[in-house]
């Protein structure tokens, strides 16, 4: 059987029609908005947390640092669908591998220092043009979304995180104007027998919030 069925195939491979097929066609495809925003850190974008003497970190396991939190605010020149994820500056010196987890880069002997992570409460966050807003999440770029509810939620590399004025809805955020409130950020560093901290060494996190538009 395999032998009638091969010359068949080179046959088939060498007809006019397939020996035409030479060129294949490319469609570019987007939409470009008229509506933008600006995602912003009013009170400023950093977290110090000074000078931490070594002894006041755990031997054996990971220390949490205290709690931080941040104002942040989205600034749209109208209502608009979008969501935000988080891209980690220090990718790779993260101790643990998830996306909710941004590094704080290295010590001199190449050791991960540790994470940290930002987290939106949809109860400390508040919209121009709703009273209330609920938050939301897509795993999948935005085809699918967690049921909105007033949970709070991690920022995340990968997932849309995303804020609607229904309650119990799948249909992912709605269009907003202004958003602004309280973010807090965790940070917790990698247990002392793991670190080489016989010199000054710097926590070194950096990431950079994004606006996606939907």
């Amino acid at each position: 059987m395999k032998s009638r069925i091969l010359p068949s195939l080179l046959l088939l491979a060498c007809t006019p029609a397939a020996l035409a097929a030479s060129t294949v066609d490319l469609s570019v495809k987007g939409q470009i908005t008229p509506s933008a925003c600006l995602p912003q850190f009013p009170g400023g974008a950093l977290i110090d947390y000074g000078k931490i003497a070594q002894q006041d970190l755990n031997l054996e396991t990971a220390t949490r640092l205290p709690l931080k939190t941040l104002n942040v605010g989205i600034v749209c020149n109208g209502p608009v669908r979008y969501a935000l994820r988080m891209r980690d500056n220090r990718d790779g010196s993260a101790m643990v591998n998830s996306e909710i987890y941004y590094g704080l880069g290295f010590d001199a002997s190449g050791n991960r220092l540790g994470v940290y992570s930002m987290t939106f409460d949809p109860k400390q966050i508040q919209a121009s043009n709703t009273a209330q807003v609920y938050g939301t999440e897509s795993t999948t770029g935005g085809l699918a979304w967690r049921t909105s509810n007033l949970n709070p939620i991690d920022i995340g590399s990968r997932s849309y995180l995303g804020f609607t004025a229904v309650e119990g809805s799948v249909s992912g955020p709605t269009a907003l104007g202004i958003l602004g409130g309280n973010v807090t950020v965790q940070t917790v560093i990698n247990a002392r027998k793991n670190l080489d901290l016989s010199v000054e060494t710097p926590l070194d996190g950096s990431a950079t919030l994004e606006v996606v538009y939907l």
